[in-house]
């Protein structure tokens, strides 16, 4: 173990502890953290200021300009009318509506982050027009967004897939994975996590009492009126569902997610929906800065060897077990927990060669394991490092870390006993 690893460890120990603790700042915490590995040499200079021009940043940004101006509008307002008549003032029944729309959007939009952006102005409307702390709801709707993305046999089950397939090619294996074989493995969470975001979920979240200025701030509202013209007041749904149809069809119109949420953004400022000015205001840096020294962290764990060392160690410990609901527990909890600190796509990158490698030696049938790594390395929140979407929920619920995880431990538990028992069952290893 190089000394840069052990030094890379002892930072992360040290963060996560002050994540845990909340004593100060959570982002101040994360930009100390990247200081610290870029002066021990765990990062060079680019590694650590990479995460400002990371695409998922440039999304979050965008979005939450996009966001903040549609939620000016008065269509929300009036969507939210919509919703709760239609709910019979139910506040269960209208947020009901508004997570089955966050599972749609997951499977159609293949970045999480944008999903709940998304989604977010509206289920605050819902909050505030009901009375509802928004605390209950928005850690419930981001597990949703980030548990149920992929899944459905769309675009990004098939991006997954083309990936599995030219892992598979490159050690021997003559199989091809398709966009079936993911939904086949994983679709009960279509089921099990809506049904945890509406009806347990919220009985498990804190009630906090956010800042009137905070709530303003990350809603994007005006406080005693939405303050825009008629054209405005347009401008911006029609720019919100521009955004929204150019994200579901990014691959056909050939336009990356990130430059989708830039455009956006920058429509909302250009025709007026938010004042240059002021417009800054409607980001949450704070947040914003929580993701990019998360972002180092998860670099610095990577480019140390952190990945490949635990990769060792779940080799060994696998053996020459033929069972496949120990090995389906091994390749789905050890990417999840990894995954919570680490790039998932390095997890991937990691795990599932390992993966295929132990399938070889064993004359095991890797489909099912390969679905297990994505599954674990995908399905990430418990921490800010593990998803973009997860400091957005943190800013517009008013959580701190040891909140995160108090609130997630049933939906954790439930995910992975399905996963690891489901999965291998209809896609057996042996």
């Amino acid at each position: 173990m190089s000394v840069q690893l052990i030094i890379c460890l002892v930072i992360f120990v040290l963060t996560l502890v002050s994540f845990i603790l909340n004593k100060i700042p959570l982002w101040v915490t994360a930009m100390a953290s990247m200081g610290l590995l870029y002066l021990t040499g765990c990062l060079t200079s680019t590694e650590a200021l990479s995460g400002f021009g990371n695409s998922n940043t440039i999304v979050l940004v965008g979005m939450l300009l996009v966001a903040a101006g549609f939620q000016k509008s008065s269509f929300v307002d009036k969507l939210c009318d919509k919703v709760i008549s239609l709910a019979g003032g139910s506040f269960t029944k209208a947020y009901a509506v508004y997570i089955i729309l966050a599972v749609l959007l997951a499977n159609f939009i293949s970045s999480p982050v944008a999903c709940y952006t998304i989604i977010c102005p509206l289920i605050a409307s819902l909050c505030d027009r009901m009375g509802v702390k928004r605390s209950k709801v928005m850690f419930p709707a981001m597990v949703t967004v980030v548990g149920t993305c992929g899944v459905l046999p769309l675009a990004t089950a098939v991006q997954q897939a083309a990936q599995a397939t030219g892992f598979l090619a490159a050690y021997g294996f003559d199989i091809e994975m398709s966009a079936m074989d993911y939904f086949i493995g994983m679709w009960p969470m279509l089921l099990i996590i809506p049904l945890w975001a509406i009806f347990i979920g919220p009985r498990q979240t804190p009630e906090i009492e956010m800042d009137k200025a905070v709530v303003s701030q990350v809603a994007g509202r005006k406080i005693g009126g939405n303050g825009l013209s008629k054209f405005q007041d347009i401008a911006a749904p029609v720019i919100f569902f521009a955004d929204l149809i150019a994200l579901i069809f990014a691959n056909q119109i050939g336009l990356e997610v990130w430059f989708i949420a830039f455009a956006g953004g920058l429509l909302m400022i250009l025709t007026g929906v938010l004042d240059p000015k002021t417009c800054m205001k409607n980001i949450a840096w704070d947040m914003v800065l929580l993701y990019v020294g998360s972002l180092a962290l998860g670099t610095a764990l990577s480019s140390t060897g952190a990945g490949d060392v635990v990769g060792s160690l779940v080799s060994r410990l696998v053996g020459g077990t033929t069972n496949n609901y120990i090995l389906g527990a091994v390749f789905f909890l050890v990417p999840f927990i990894i995954t919570q600190f680490m790039l998932n796509r390095a997890v991937i990158a990691v795990f599932t060669p390992i993966c295929l490698m132990t399938c070889q030696a064993m004359g095991a049938n890797p489909v099912g394991l390969v679905v297990l790594v994505a599954a674990g390395s995908l399905t990430a929140f418990l921490t800010p490092m593990a998803t973009p979407a997860v400091p957005v929920a943190m800013e517009q619920g008013g959580y701190s870390l040891k909140q995160l995880l108090s609130s997630g431990w049933l939906i954790t538990i439930l995910i992975s006993l399905v996963y690891i028992f489901y999965t291998m069952t209809v896609l057996p290893a042996f």
